[in-house]
């Protein structure tokens, strides 16, 4: 039997603007499903103010921080922990382009192409490498214990 390929975990963000509409997330956990992640956790969170600049604190100072934030804190959304192999590049290719009016010109089947409006409503967050998966993990899901995770996965 060949060996199993070694799974990997992202964080995986729905944003206040699809989480408005019920059927997208209903059509989002479809292509979820559809490209093979198992969601190993999933919270419904409503930030405030200091939650969302704390978690983009890297962004502070940047033109798009102040509406970034006031975005994020306009309404619910979901956070999930996605796993498969190579989850971090696979959720982040399903997603696609950070800009949905060009992903509908450069990766029209991705998830921003079909739900997100504007660079800032973009509907979808990945993390983007191994570190930072991490860390966010850590951030939105403290209880969730990576080293047990990965040790459990040997």
């Amino acid at each position: 039997m060949p060996p199993r390929p070694l799974t990997q975990l992202t964080l995986a963000l729905l944003k206040p603007d699809l989480t408005a509409n019920s059927a997208k997330v209903n059509k989002v956990f479809s292509h979820i499903q559809q490209n093979d992640f198992n969601v190993v956790a999933h919270k419904t969170l409503i930030w405030s103010k200091d939650d969302a600049e704390t978690f983009y604190g890297e962004h502070r100072g940047k033109f798009f921080f102040e509406r970034l934030c006031g975005y994020m804190t306009s309404g619910h959304f979901h956070a999930l922990i996605l796993e498969k192999p190579d989850a971090i590049t696979g959720w982040r290719a399903l997603i696609g382009p950070t800009h949905p009016p060009r992903a509908r010109i450069n990766a029209p089947d991705t998830l921003r192409s079909l739900y997100g409006m504007t660079d800032t409503r973009n509907s979808f967050h990945g993390s983007d490498a191994v570190d930072t998966a991490k860390k966010e993990i850590g951030y939105f899901f403290p209880e969730f214990d990576i080293a047990q995770w990965e040790k459990d996965q040997k």
